[in-house]
């Protein structure tokens, strides 16, 4: 019984399909990308630090192919990003229990809600898009046609079902300390609820 997911969010150039570190995409689209071989689709992920020289070559070969730079966030444009997730949540009544922005992708632990997780993602990805436009702040403005940047986001995201307050509680934590691991304090946005557990036998729809 589902009843929350944890969402992860990659930026464009982030994680690419054939990434040697593994991905979870079972088809490369980008035709500039094919010829770095076929996608990698596994579960487990492996570090950079992990790769044979061979396989840390072919990664950055792939990232130079792409027809724009890698996005990585600043400061400014997370704050961007965090207030378009907040009018989205209000508009559409999501219930965010954590959220970390990150330079080069976000991770959100959401409630189930009546919209499919697919459709809450893109919701959420175009109203930080928005802002972000609205800012001044789009990291791909000077690759703008006809008056419209590419997307910053990846075309795919990944996500976990949650079906216990365990499995919910242990996605919150790993999500509010994930930005510790990159030597940055912990985030508190406002959008962000808490979570007080689950209700006996019944799924919740936010």
């Amino acid at each position: 019984m589902v009843h929350g997911y944890h969402v992860i969010m990659p930026l464009y150039g982030f994680w690419l399909p054939n990434d040697p570190r593994g991905s979870w995409s079972d088809f490369v689209w980008k035709w500039e990308l094919v010829r770095f071989g076929k996608a990698t689709i596994q579960l487990e992920r492996r570090e950079l630090c992990d790769l044979t020289p061979n396989e840390i070559h072919r990664h950055e070969a792939a990232k130079r192919s792409l027809n724009y730079p890698p996005v990585i966030w600043d400061g400014a444009q997370a704050v961007s990003i965090a207030n378009g997730f907040s009018m989205q949540c209000k508009k559409s009544r999501y219930s965010v229990w954590a959220c970390a922005i990150l330079p080069q992708h976000v991770h959100l632990v959401i409630a189930r809600h009546t919209y499919a997780v697919e459709q809450m993602v893109r919701l959420l990805k175009g109203a930080a898009t928005t802002v972000l436009k609205k800012h001044g702040r789009h990291p791909l403005k000077t690759f703008a046609k006809s008056g419209r940047p590419p997307r910053p986001w990846a075309e795919s995201h990944w996500k976990v079902f949650l079906d216990s307050e365990e499995q919910i509680e242990t996605a919150i934590r790993y999500v509010e300390q994930n930005p510790e691991k990159e030597g940055k304090p912990r985030q508190h946005w406002k959008f962000v609820t808490p979570f007080r557990g689950l209700e006996s036998g019944k799924i919740t729809y936010h």
